[in-house]
């Protein structure tokens, strides 16, 4: 099955299942202020680490230097910040941990990592056997 249909069924039927043990335990008022609360604070502090983001971009253009991890930072803050709009417990957690600058560079180093040793172990190189040869004729042109 594929993994974007699977995470579409399964991601939904984790919330409801959380709003539910949440709700039993501090009750249905308070897990929608929970909600509001965690949206609301995530919002706030994506929009900080994204100007944070910005202003360094900025400084690596005018060192002349690719901003190659601000770029791909500020997407991943992007990302975060529409988990966290998403009313729901387990994607407000996995919104927090993209946005705070710590766990995004350690996801940030996993994924390179991993994307390195995919790299390594592709052998970019065709084997093949050539034979220079050499024709006085193409000499006389």
């Amino acid at each position: 099955m594929n993994t974007v249909l699977l995470s579409i069924i399964l991601v939904p039927i984790l919330e409801i299942y959380l709003f539910i043990k949440i709700g039993t335990q501090i009750g249905a008022l308070n897990t929608i202020l929970l909600i509001f609360v965690t949206a609301i604070t995530g919002i706030v502090y994506a929009r900080y680490e994204g100007l944070n983001t910005l202003r360094s971009g900025f400084r690596q253009m005018i060192k002349n230097e690719t901003p190659a991890y601000e770029m791909i930072s500020g997407a991943a803050i992007a990302f975060g910040a529409i988990l966290l709009i998403i009313p729901g417990f387990a994607t407000d957690v996995i919104g927090f941990l993209i946005i705070f600058p710590f766990t995004r560079k350690i996801i940030f180093g996993k994924i390179s990592s991993k994307i390195q040793k995919e790299k390594s172990e592709k052998n970019n190189f065709i084997d093949g056997e050539f034979e220079d040869i050499e024709n006085d004729d193409d000499k006389k042109i």
